[in-house]
């Protein structure tokens, strides 16, 4: 799940010599870009999965921030543990989970893959989740994803995975990006984020209201509700909250896109993943996902402990605020293990005898709003 390069404007994205026709879709986005009745595409992709052997144009303003970041963290990560109040660590708690929703819940299970629809209040609360996280405004997060998804694992794709572990991890972030990815994201279709109010007004003012969501809040709060220190209050809810909840969301990346099973496609590269799961919310079951994105738990299985996003977006959707939740068929999902599997796969989804209650109550039903 990418987030966007986070310190290069968009008039950076202007990159002479594009070329579009070298990059053809290699990834399904939503149902019908699928072709095959088990919802993959018709030809063979694998082929096109590769990475230009370039030169790559680095951005040292990026690097040095970056190393800033990740080493003020690491001495947060210290005080988080030995030093600060106990209320400053529950708020870096709450802030990292506020923030990983906003961008699960928000930028990627709804504005990137449409895998819901959300009334006003529940989008509002997560575009306020999503500033918290500083990974570029949900208008971009939801462009450059779709273009991952459609294209994903070529020089079109922001983090193009075949590139190595750690370009999918950060290196793209230290770079220009490639000029594919560029152009496949002016051909795609984003009506959809034009056409929502609070998407754009996020993406209008970003940078007033991020720089007050993720920096100056979560510093000032600790300083005067509780008298915490200026050094514990920037580093630990701010900085080392920022840079831990940044490399998770990386790790779906990185690590989903090398270490695991791939039980529904063992010819893509992302993989089924219980830590980045962990940390992510739910979202280290990265084969399922690519295999079938737009199904709004991105996982087959309705366990919450490894899914709390989908237990927010369940919980939204019993009080009516969260709607038309899509998910995928169990005759369609066990048509694709069968045919692109590894073979790994354990059981084969709702009609099994050890499905758990929660997955029958919680998972199955639709929460189709009447119209």
């Amino acid at each position: 799940m990418p987030p966007r390069d986070i310190s290069i404007s968009d008039s950076l994205e202007t990159v002479e010599g594009t070329k579009p026709e070298t990059s053809k879709q290699t990834g399904v986005l939503f149902e019908g870009d699928a072709d095959t009745e088990d919802c993959a595409l018709a030809v063979d992709v694998v082929q096109l999965k590769k990475a230009e052997n370039r030169k790559l144009e680095l951005v040292w303003r990026n690097i040095i921030l970056f190393s800033y970041l990740h080493v003020a963290a690491l001495y947060g990560a210290y005080l988080f543990l030995f030093q600060a109040k106990w209320a400053t660590v529950f708020f870096s708690i709450f802030l990292y989970s506020i923030g990983v929703l906003g961008v699960t819940a928000g930028a990627h299970r709804l504005w990137a893959h449409r895998s819901y629809k959300a009334k006003w209040p529940l989008r509002l609360l997560l575009i306020i989740f999503n500033t918290c996280a500083f990974q570029d405004a949900a208008f971009h997060w939801a462009r450059d994803h779709r273009v991952h998804h459609k294209f994903s694992e070529t020089d079109a794709d922001p983090h193009n995975a075949t590139r190595g572990f750690f370009f999918s991890h950060v290196g793209w972030l230290l770079c220009k990006k490639h000029p594919d990815v560029v152009a496949k994201g002016k051909s795609l279709d984003l009506s959809d984020l034009y056409a929502d109010p609070i998407v754009m007004f996020q993406r209008k003012h970003y940078y007033i209201l991020m720089p007050l969501a993720c920096f100056i809040l979560p510093t000032v709060i600790p300083m005067y509700m509780w008298n915490e220190s200026f050094i514990n209050s920037w580093l630990v809810p701010t900085l080392f909250r920022w840079c831990f909840l940044l490399n998770a969301t990386w790790c779906v990346n990185s690590a989903a896109h090398k270490f695991g099973g791939r039980p529904y496609d063992k010819d893509i590269n992302p993989s089924e993943n219980m830590g980045v799961a962990a940390f992510t919310f739910g979202e280290g079951w990265h084969n399922y996902h690519h295999v079938f994105p737009w199904d709004y738990k991105t996982g087959e299985w309705g366990n919450y402990s490894l899914n709390l996003t989908t237990a927010f977006i369940d919980f939204f959707a019993k009080i009516g605020l969260a709607y038309d939740l899509k998910s995928v068929t169990p005759n369609i999902i066990e048509k694709r293990v069968k045919r692109t599997g590894d073979g790994t796969h354990a059981m084969w989804g709702w009609g099994d005898k050890d499905l758990s209650t929660e997955d029958k109550e919680n998972i199955i039903v639709s929460n189709k709003k009447n119209h």
